[in-house]
């Protein structure tokens, strides 16, 4: 017997800054519809790049004992684009991820993630920048979860968001749900406008201000990426994201 499957809409938490009018009209099998990984013990995994299209993207990842998954994305397609990663961790298993949203138009895109550290020692770390521009919507909703049983669990999110014009919009809801003692967790949001002083110190020694901007938009992309060890790799995912943002023509009203 096949089970119904509701439709979420922004009355449900996890969905609450998503576009109500792509979820009504939403295929409700790609709605549930999972990508799962299973990571064995001392395992690792790594998705780098992976592109998106737009749409719900919703990855399940199971990682053992000992093992890593890492995940590195730039979401900069679709009206509306939501990738979703949920990822619990075993005993001194590692997760680490690093987005970036780019936002244009009208569009609405959000990363959400669900860190479940189900047993002691494992390590947590997560990195999301977002560049909203004309009437976007950029979004990150962040959810980690510390079990009872996990104790010494290092446990961290951050994001930041620069809005380029009065019309562009960020919206950041972080979450800490801490049933241990032993524990290392830590999250942080700040959403604004470009850093107007570093612009403009920068124009007084004569760079132009475009280029300024793209230096200073190059530099708060890359914190996304500080984790890749690879260099050519991390330059890769960098000019990924500042391919889109010159392909949009983003333009910071200072």
């Amino acid at each position: 017997m096949n089970q119904t499957v509701t439709i979420p809409t922004t009355r449900d938490e996890a969905w609450r800054y998503a576009d109500s009018a792509a979820l009504a009209a939403a295929d409700p099998g790609a709605v549930d519809e999972w990508r799962t990984f299973k990571i064995e013990p001392g395992g690792t995994l790594r998705h780098l790049g992976e592109p998106t299209t737009g749409g719900i993207e919703r990855w399940r990842i199971d990682v053992g004992a000992g093992g890593c998954y890492a995940h590195f994305a730039v979401l900069d397609a679709g009206d509306y684009a939501r990738r979703e990663i949920e990822v619990t961790l075993g005993e001194g298993a590692s997760f680490e991820f690093g987005g970036v949203v780019l936002g244009t138009g009208e569009a609405t895109r959000e990363f959400v993630t669900r860190v479940i550290h189900a047993e002691p020692g494992a390590m947590s770390k997560q990195v999301v920048r977002a560049v909203a521009a004309d009437r976007s919507v950029a979004n990150f909703l962040g959810r980690i979860e510390v079990a009872r049983d996990a104790q010494q669990t290092d446990a961290a999110q951050n994001f930041r968001a620069i809005l380029l014009n009065d019309g562009a919009t960020a919206n950041a809801k972080p979450e800490l749900e801490i049933f241990a003692d032993d524990v290392k967790c830590a999250h942080g949001a700040a959403i604004g406008a470009l850093d107007e002083a570093a612009a403009f110190y920068m124009a007084a020694r004569g760079v132009p201000p475009e280029e300024a901007r793209a230096l200073l938009i190059r530099a708060f992309i890359a914190d996304a990426f500080g984790s890749i060890e690879d260099t050519r790799e991390q330059e890769t995912m960098i000019s990924q994201a500042l391919a889109s943002y010159d392909h949009a023509r983003l333009r910071a009203h200072v």
